[in-house]
């Protein structure tokens, strides 16, 4: 039976089916936010039927979990932020300086 590991240098430490890089939040995102059946993702990455209902049962085991990955994923990092007018780039926040 595949389980759902977590191991730092593989997709940053989310948890995933084992011996692939396949994300529990790659799962969700396909079926919960896709819409699409889990006999059709299972068929997408080559999975087994049970380790796409496993990924699933995972998310809902921890669902802050997931989300914090998902948001991680989406909140780009403060050096590939793109400011949208010298204002805006103006009042970002600034480092403390050293002295």
């Amino acid at each position: 039976m595949t389980e759902i590991v977590s191991t730092d240098d593989t997709l940053g430490g989310a948890p995933r089916i084992k011996g692939r890089r396949i994300g529990v939040h790659h799962i969700t995102k396909r079926v919960l936010d896709g819409g699409v059946a889990p006999e059709q993702v299972a068929a997408e990455y080559d999975l087994d039927l049970a380790d796409v209902y496993r990924a699933l049962t995972y998310y809902y085991d921890h669902p802050d979990e997931i989300r914090e990955i998902r948001r991680r994923q989406t909140t780009p990092p403060e050096e590939l932020r793109v400011f949208r007018s010298p204002e805006e780039f103006e009042r970002r926040e600034q480092p403390p300086k050293e002295t």
